[in-house]
C-alpha cells in the first residue's frame, strides 16, 4: 500500500472511533481503538520498506508497547487494574521513545538545551499541583508517568534542531499532542469529567502517534539518501 492508502485507513478508523465514542457505540470502539497503532505501524514498516534495524527498532518497540495500552485500557470499566496495567503499558512506550530521541539526538550532535528542561519542569510542576489532591492511591503511578512523558517531551523538542527540520517539526508535533492527550485524559479521570473530552482525547492520541512516525519516516529516508 502506498502512502496515501495509508493516510486514509488511518483517518477511517480514527473516523470510526470517534464516531463510536460519540455515539456511545462500544463494539464500534473495541474495533476501531485496537486499530489505530497497527495502522501507524503499517505505514512506518511500508515506507521503510520493513527495514528496522538501528534507531528504528526503537520505535517499533513504542508503538507494540502503546498498542498494548491500548488494548489494556479498553478493560478498564470491567476491573480497575486495566488502567494500571495500560499505565505501565505506556510508561515502557515512553521509555522507547526517550530512547528514540536520544540515540538522534546524539547522532546529530545536537546540544542539551536547559531551557527545555525548565518548560517541561514548570508544566509538570504546575499539573501535579492540580492534580495532586485527587490521585489518592494513584498519586505515585501518575507522578512517575508524568515524569517520564515530560522527560519524553523534553528531548522530543531537541529534534527542532535536526538538519531534517520538517521531520523535527512533526516529532515535535506528535511528542507535543500526546502530552495534551495524557494531561486530558488525568484531568478528566481524577479532577473533573467533561463532555468530549474522550474526542479530544484519542484524536489527540492517535495523530501524536502518526506524527511521530511521519517525522521519524521523513529522517531515515533523508539520512539513507546522505
Amino acid at each position: 500500500m502506498k502512502q496515501t492508502g495509508w493516510y486514509i485507513v488511518f483517518a477511517l478508523i480514527l473516523i470510526g472511533e470517534l464516531v463510536g465514542i460519540q455515539t456511545q457505540n462500544i463494539t464500534l470502539q473495541y474495533i476501531c481503538k485496537p486499530m489505530i497503532v497497527p495502522v501507524v505501524m503499517g505505514f512506518l514498516l511500508t515506507a521503510l520498506k520493513c527495514q528496522i534495524a538501528g534507531k528504528a527498532k526503537w520505535i517499533i518497540a513504542a508503538l507494540i508497547f502503546s498498542w498494548m495500552g491500548d488494548i489494556l485500557l479498553l478493560f478498564e470499566s470491567a476491573d480497575a487494574q486495566f488502567f494500571i496495567f495500560g499505565l505501565a503499558a505506556f510508561l515502557m512506550a515512553h521509555i522507547y521513545y526517550i530512547v528514540f530521541f536520544h540515540r538522534i539526538r546524539m547522532a546529530e550532535n545536537i546540544k542539551s538545551n536547559p531551557w527545555l528542561l525548565v518548560i517541561v519542569v514548570l508544566y509538570y510542576a504546575a499539573l501535579m499541583h492540580w492534580l495532586s489532591p485527587y490521585l489518592y492511591d494513584m498519586k505515585w503511578p501518575v507522578r512517575v508517568y508524568g515524569i517520564v512523558i515530560s522527560f519524553m517531551f523534553m528531548l522530543a523538542m531537541h529534534m527542532s534542531w535536526l538538519r531534517q527540520s520538517i521531520a523535527g517539526r512533526w516529532m515535535v508535533m506528535g511528542a507535543l499532542l500526546f502530552v495534551i492527550s495524557d494531561s486530558v485524559l488525568a484531568i478528566n479521570k481524577f479532577y473533573q469529567s467533561f463532555s468530549y473530552a474522550g474526542i479530544i482525547i484519542i484524536t489527540t492520541y492517535a495523530v501524536a502517534q502518526f506524527c511521530i512516525v511521519k517525522g521519524a519516516v521523513l529522517y531515515f529516508l533523508s539520512t539513507k539518501k546522505e
